[in-house]
């Protein structure tokens, strides 16, 4: 057998454990894990340098504004820094301009965004209360799960009724289609915001006050009764509260299908940084305190949250530096930065490194029907790769990113780990942080 690439002298993360070796690629696919000396010979090969190759990442969690909003970001930068970051998959949110509410709109994006991009990359329909009648014909189509938005957000999509959302729930269990909820109770926190800005709260932590926990909590466990009585397998994006966490693990005990994500700005980050961060760290759901993060990291630790996703959210610079925080849009650019931020982590003893690619490569494959094609180094699987050193040292910097808007919450922050050479299907993308490979080389995954 002959390769078209080799890539030697690694430590090569697989589910077996670290193999002191490499790996052979050919036709975009794995066909070899071994010692070097019995890799097979290549076209091309590619030296290591001892340091660490990991399954590319799956962030299952962005928003690439593309089509509609591209003034924020589109699908070219967006992979840009998803490959920056070691990411070489990504799953798109529906809330883009027009939303993907119908089959011709979901068709329309994905022609759209044909050899745009970098990273592979899914796409999510929208539930809303006009369309749950779109639910067959959307999966027809290829949308790789389902999201609804309980609460107010970018997009300011509607949300179906109860009775509405139960007969769309027993329609996407028939789809055999994840079904991804933004929780938030939708009264609660209009009727929060409104009473602050009444009060004349203008500082970055009303918003945080304007989000309580309590709304997160009631619409986890409304969608949790709801998935008990149809079946339909529920994901609750983006958790952030310590309440939230205890709530999916009591489901998960009882048998609910019920699955969770968190994000590194939940990890990492509190409510109490907002005043020094500024509009920047403004998102939806807020961030929140040191007790809430502390049982975010015990539910990744016991299996209660499933996986870390990015959310990435980018606005423009006028939309989220503006001195009122009501008036400052919600979102953060945080792709780029995962990777080095949870790396920083691992070399902290806080995470270990095959915990790491569970959480950020094999669980979000697993979820979404992708492994073990994605998130795992494995002969057959795609040879979708990122080549870390654990070791150095470096600081996030906005000037940096490959995004469109230069603005993440993590500014300043120091780090330990970061990416040196990204491989989407057998093709180098990034390496030693310059991208180098085109836009197209990403595949869409529709989901069948």
């Amino acid at each position: 057998m002959h390769a078209d690439l080799r890539i030697t002298n690694a430590r090569v993360l697989t589910p077996q454990g670290v193999v002191h070796g490499g790996v052979a690629v050919a036709a975009g696919r794995i066909v070899a894990i071994a010692h070097d000396p019995v890799l097979p010979s290549a076209r091309d090969t590619i030296d290591a340098g001892g340091h660490h190759l990991l399954p590319g990442l799956v962030d299952a969690h962005v928003h690439f504004r593309d089509p509609g909003l591209t003034d924020k970001e589109d699908f070219v930068t967006g992979s840009r820094a998803a490959v920056r970051g070691g990411v070489t998959t990504v799953l798109d949110m529906p809330n883009t301009l027009p939303p993907v509410e119908t089959a011709a709109l979901f068709s329309a994006k994905a022609r759209h965004l044909a050899g745009r991009s970098l990273a592979h990359y899914g796409l999510f329909a929208v539930i809303t209360a006009d369309n749950p009648d779109r639910i067959e014909e959307l999966a027809e189509a290829g949308a790789i799960a389902y999201k609804v938005f309980l609460g107010p957000s970018t997009g300011d999509l509607s949300c179906p009724g109860d009775g509405d959302m139960l007969e769309a729930l027993g329609r996407v269990k028939a789809t055999g289609r994840p079904f991804a909820v933004h929780a938030e109770n939708h009264q609660l926190v209009t009727s929060a915001t409104a009473r602050l800005r009444a009060a004349g709260r203008n500082d970055p932590l009303a918003h945080a006050e304007a989000r309580p926990v309590l709304a997160e909590v009631e619409s986890i466990q409304r969608m949790i009764l709801f998935a008990r009585a149809t079946g339909v397998a529920l994901h609750v994006l983006h958790l952030s509260s310590g309440e939230g966490v205890a709530v999916v693990r009591r489901a998960k005990g009882d048998g609910v299908r019920v699955t969770a994500e968190t994000c590194p700005h939940y990890l990492l980050l509190t409510a109490a940084d907002m005043e020094r961060i500024g509009p920047a760290s403004k998102m939806n759901p807020p961030l929140r305190g040191l007790e809430d993060v502390q049982a975010l990291w015990d539910g990744l630790g016991d299996g209660t949250v499933d996986f870390i996703a990015t959310d990435h959210a980018p606005h423009t610079l006028e939309e989220k530096t503006r001195p009122v925080i009501w008036d400052n849009a919600s979102g953060a650019s945080t792709i780029q930065w995962a990777l080095p931020l949870m790396l920083t982590q691992v070399a902290r003893g806080r995470l270990g490194l095959t915990d790491l690619v569970r959480l950020m490569a094999e669980a979000p494959a697993r979820r979404y029907g992708l492994y073990p094609r994605k998130g795992v180094i494995a002969v057959g699987s795609d040879a979708d790769l990122v080549l870390v050193d654990l070791e150095e040292h470096h600081t996030v910097r906005a000037a940096d990113m490959e995004n469109k808007v230069k603005l993440t919450p993590f500014e300043g922050v120091p780090c330990v780990g970061r990416p040196l050479l990204t491989l989407v299907a057998g093709t180098v993308a990034a390496r030693a942080g310059t991208v180098v490979g085109a836009p197209g080389i990403g595949a869409f995954l529709r989901s069948s």
